[in-house]
């Protein structure tokens, strides 16, 4: 029988995931408030929740879709290609689609990245929808 290698929340990462967890921003707190218990159109969101050698902020695995919230670190040269560099790998090996929203537009439009993250959802329910009909898009 083929062992299946495992590539999400392994548990070498368990620690650290718990750690984020607990000792997060609190524009991560505020996006917990949003999209727990599946106030999010009904999607079941995690909170960090690890993919290969990454965590991700929020992950919903229905839909491959992952919520990264970013700080001053994220906008530096280093951190946008570190950014790029883990956006590809999360597309090319697992399918999954990132939104990233900078931390203080959460706090100054929480209407508009709601709705963005709400179009989000719509899209890939979509996309997955006609992948798994193999219906192809009009």
């Amino acid at each position: 029988m083929e062992m299946k290698h495992r590539t999400h929340n392994q548990p070498t990462q368990g620690e650290m995931r718990k750690y984020l967890r607990s000792h997060g921003t609190s524009a991560e707190a505020s996006m917990w408030l949003l999209l727990k218990a599946r106030q999010m159109d009904g999607v079941k969101f995690r909170r960090q929740f690890s993919v290969g050698p990454y965590i991700l902020d929020f992950y919903a695995p229905e839909l491959k879709l992952c919520i990264e919230l970013d700080g001053a670190p994220h906008y530096t040269y280093d951190g946008a290609e570190s950014d790029r560099i883990r956006s590809e790998y999360l597309m090319v090996h697992h399918g999954i689609h990132i939104l990233r929203f900078e931390n203080e537009l959460l706090f100054k439009n929480t209407e508009g990245v709601v709705e963005m993250i709400r179009e989000a959802i719509r899209v890939r329910r979509e996309a997955l929808l006609h992948t798994s009909l193999n219906v192809p898009r009009s």
